[in-house]
C-alpha cells in the first residue's frame, strides 16, 4: 500500500510497468532478511527492493547528527505528528527526488550501529481492519525512517519506539519493517490502525517477505522473541480471527489469503525459499510457505542479490522467456533502488555497517558499499532531479537497465552479465583492503574522512564502469539496427 504523492501517480506507473511486465499491481517491495549465524561472516543483513515507477528518482544522503533545532515533526504527506527527542543521531537515507510530500529515507544504517529499513508495504483482512481501522494522519511510509532511525540504540529500541508511535499516534497503513545491529534482526508489521507484532529473525535462519502478513506463531510470553501492542489478542478476538485459549497466529487472525496474493505474493517467497534452500521442495500452488527458512549453506551478500535479481529463471514463470506469465517477480523494471544494509562483527561501528546501495533494477545494476561512518555521499549520488542529462547516480544505473529490458536477449549474457561479475570481484577486493587501512587509523576524524573517500572512490569506479558498459550497449544495438533499404544503393 502506498499512498499520497505515490498513491496520485500510481495508475500511471502501472500503465509504463504493464507494458512490459503483465502483473496485477505495479507497486510493491520484496525483502530479505538474514540472522548473524546463517551468513559467511557472521553479520546480519536486511535487504529490500523499492518498487514504484521505473523513472522515479532517488538519491542517496548523509543526514547529520546533534541537536533538533525543532522537536515537532510534522509529515508534508498526511499532517503526522510526532515530539522528537532533542538529540539525534546520524544516518544514511535514500530519500525520493521530490520530497515535496515526505522524504521516504526508505533505508539506512545510524552512528550507534542499526540499520532499518522501511517499508514493505502489507494489507491486514477487512474483518480486523472494521474493528481498528487505519488512521488518516497516523504515521506512513514517508515519516517511519526520519522519526525512528536517528533515535534508536538497538533493533529492539527501533521496534519499541515504532510501536509506541503506532499505539499512540496510530498508523496510516500497513507496513512491515525491518531493523538490525550487530546481534538481532527484528521483523516487524503494521497491520491496522494501532496493532502490530514483531518477531526477532533466529540467528541462524533467514526470511523472504513479499507484501503479505507473515508472521506465524506468536508467544507473547517470550519477551527475548516477541513483542506486540497491547490489543492485539482483543482486536483479533472482536473480529473473530482468533479464541482465546488457542495458539495466537498473527498471519491467520490479520492476514490475508487472496487470489491477488496467489499470483503477486505467495510466488516470490516460494522462489526465494528455492534459491535460498533448494533441498527443500515446496508446491508453489500450497499457497503455505513458512516464515523463516534455514538455508542449504551459509549466505553472503551475493546470495542475496540473487533473490532481489530474480525473475523465475529455470521455470515456466519468468515474464523474460514467458510473456504470458502473470505472476510477479521480486525483479521488475520498476524498482527505483535496491539496498542490502550489513552489519559486521568485531568492528567499529563507523566500519562495521555497510549500506550496499543499488540504483535502479538490480538485475542490471551493481550494489555499491559505502561505509556507515562516511560524512557525506558522492556528488553524483546526492542527485535527485528528474532530467535524465544531470548525470546522477539514478540515471546512470537506470539507463543500463532501460536498455536491458528492450534488447534483453542482445544484451543480458554478453554485457550485463560480464560487467556485474566483474563489479562484484572489485568490490570485494577494494572493500577488504580498505577494511584494513581503515582498521588501522585511530583518529576518529581521520578514519571518517578515509571511510568517506574511500567509499566515493568505489562509487566513482561503478558510475565510470556502467557508463562504459552503456555505450557499448549503444554501439551493439546500432549494429543491430534493422536495414529496409538496400544498403549498396
Amino acid at each position: 500500500m502506498k499512498q499520497f504523492k505515490r498513491y496520485r501517480k500510481s495508475l500511471v506507473s502501472s500503465l509504463l510497468v504493464m507494458t512490459v511486465l503483465p502483473v496485477p499491481f505495479a507497486e510493491a517491495c520484496t525483502s530479505v532478511i538474514v540472522g548473524k549465524n546463517a551468513t559467511v561472516d557472521g553479520s546480519t543483513m536486511i535487504a529490500r527492493n523499492e518498487d514504484m515507477s521505473a523513472a522515479w528518482p532517488k538519491y542517496f544522503v548523509v543526514r547529520p547528527g546533534g541537536q533538533n533545532e525543532e522537536t515537532q515533526y510534522v509529515s508534508k504527506g498526511n499532517g503526522f505528528t510526532v515530539e522528537l527527542p532533542q538529540e539525534r543521531f546520524k544516518t544514511t537515507a535514500t530519500p525520493e527526488g521530490d520530497e515535496s510530500e515526505g522524504s521516504f529515507d526508505e533505508a539506512g544504517i545510524n552512528s550507534e550501529g542499526v540499520a532499518m529499513s522501511g517499508t514493505e508495504s502489507l494489507s491486514a483482512n477487512d474483518d480486523v481492519l472494521n474493528i481498528d481501522p487505519l488512521v488518516e494522519d497516523g504515521i506512513a511510509e514517508d515519516s517511519l525512517n526520519a522519526v525512528v532511525l536517528p533515535y534508536i540504540k538497538s533493533a529492539r529500541e527501533g521496534v519499541e519506539r515504532l510501536g509506541k508511535i503506532v499505539e499512540e499516534k496510530g498508523a496510516a497503513e500497513g507496513n512491515g519493517v525491518i531493523f538490525s545491529d550487530k546481534d538481532e534482526v527484528w521483523y516487524m508489521e503494521i497491520a491496522t490502525g494501532h496493532q502490530w507484532v514483531a518477531q526477532r529473525i533466529p540467528d541462524d535462519s533467514y526470511a523472504v517477505i513479499a507484501n503479505q502478513i507473515v508472521i506465524e506463531e506468536v508467544n507473547l510470553e517470550d519477551k527475548e522473541n516477541f513483542m506486540a501492542s497491547k490489543d492485539v489478542l482483543k482486536v483479533a478476538q472482536e473480529a473473530n480471527r482468533y479464541k482465546e485459549g488457542d495458539t495466537f497466529s498473527f498471519e491467520k487472525a490479520y492476514g490475508t489469503d487472496t487470489e491477488e496474493d496467489q499470483v503477486y505474493n505467495y510466488p516470490r517467497v516460494w522462489y526465494g525459499q528455492k534459491l535460498l534452500t533448494p533441498s527443500v521442495e515446496q508446491d508453489l500452488e500450497s499457497y503455505d510457505f513458512p516464515f523463516v527458512m534455514k538455508a542449504d549453506e551459509k549466505m553472503d551478500i551475493e546470495d542475496i542479490e540473487k533473490v532481489l535479481s530474480s525473475h523465475f529463471e529455470g521455470t515456466d514463470y519468468d515474464y523474460r522467456t514467458n510473456q504470458e506469465s502473470t505472476l510477479r517477480p521480486a525483479s521488475v523494471p520498476q524498482t527505483m533502488e535496491s539496498h542490502i544494509l550489513q552489519i559486521r562483527q568485531d568492528l567499529p561501528n563507523d566500519i562495521a555497517g555497510v549500506h550496499w546501495l543499488n540504483m535502479g533494477q538490480p538485475e542490471s545494476s551493481v550494489y555499491v558499499p559505502f561505509y556507515s561512518g562516511i560524512t557525506e555521499t558522492p556528488e553524483a549520488y546526492r542527485m535527485g532531479d528528474t532530467n535524465f542529462s544531470s548525470g546522477g547516480a539514478y540515471w546512470t544505473f537506470r539507463l543500463a537497465g532501460a536498455l536491458m529490458d528492450q534488447n534483453y536477449d542482445l544484451l543480458k549474457e554478453d554485457f550485463i552479465v560480464p560487467a556485474k561479475d566483474e563489479a562484484r570481484k572489485m568490490m570485494a577486493e577494494d572493500l577488504k583492503a580498505s577494511d584494513e587501512k581503515a582498521s588501522s587509523i585511530e583518529d576518529p576524524e581521520e578514519r571518517s574522512k578515509y571511510l568517506t573517500e574511500s567509499s566515493a572512490e568505489r562509487a566513482q569506479k561503478m558510475i565510470d564502469k556502467w557508463k562504459e558498459l552503456t555505450d557499448q550497449m549503444m554501439v551493439e544495438l546500432l549494429k543491430n539496427t534493422p536495414v529496409y533499404h538496400n544498403p549498396d544503393l
